[in-house]
């Protein structure tokens, strides 16, 4: 199984030593108890791991327990270490995650509204109007508005928000982007004359030096609030 897991900056988990490309194997495979855990959907790992003190690594896991927690994090008896994942890489890995896990049964044509629920994708055009409910992807277009629950994925051209723990990309010319704690927002300006990216900035929504619910726009390389 394809996974991902956080370590501390030295590649510790739980005072284990891991080194990228090795593999490792226990006798038990228990949920919080004994085995290799990781996350199926890679924002997850936020919960266990915070940014600011960790990495963040694609495994693959084997014989891996039925057991499930409150998100995607599971445990195996198996584990392979991967290659690193940045946080855009992470953002970028979790958007395809939730992608894979939608249904696609909710895109608009240009100019008009897209919704979806639960686990729903929704696809808008230009200056279209994307929504999601919990765990589902949005999308919209130039100048488009998406917006995703819970868990959820939204990407934009335009305004990008996202619920609790979610994913929110915007990318173009005066964008903004939205999240509920513990959600990534990556937020990137394109130089005015092409598409080429002048500047970008990926944060998590602490609720200290991020706040959350609240929108942001990209300023000489760092997020300021669009009051």
């Amino acid at each position: 199984m394809k996974a991902y897991k956080g370590f501390n900056k030295d590649l510790t988990c739980r005072g284990f030593q891991y080194e990228e490309g090795k593999s490792y194997e226990e006798e038990k495979a228990e949920l919080c108890n004994k085995g290799f855990h990781a996350c199926e959907n890679p924002i997850d790992c936020l919960n266990h791991y915070s940014p600011n003190k960790s990495v963040y690594h694609e495994v693959e896991l084997d014989d891996v327990s039925d057991e499930r927690d409150s998100d995607t994090k599971v445990v195996a008896k198996k584990i392979k270490i991967g290659a690193e994942l940045s946080i855009p890489m992470l953002c970028k890995a979790t958007f395809e995650y939730v992608k894979s896990h939608c249904t696609n049964e909710h895109n608009a044509e240009p100019g008009k509204p897209a919704t979806a629920g639960d686990s729903g994708a929704a696809t808008a055009g230009y200056r279209g109007a994307a929504t999601a409910g919990n765990y589902g992807a949005a999308t919209a277009g130039d100048s488009g508005a998406a917006t995703a629950g819970n868990y959820g994925a939204a990407t934009s051209r335009g305004s990008s928000s996202t619920g609790a723990n979610g994913l929110s990309v915007a990318r173009g010319n005066n964008v903004r982007v939205r999240g509920g704690l513990g959600a990534i927002l990556v937020i990137a300006e394109e130089n005015s004359y092409n598409y080429d990216i002048k500047e970008w900035k990926a944060v998590v929504v602490d609720g200290e030096k991020i706040k959350a619910d609240t929108w942001y726009r990209l300023k000489d390389g760092e997020l300021v609030e669009d009051k």
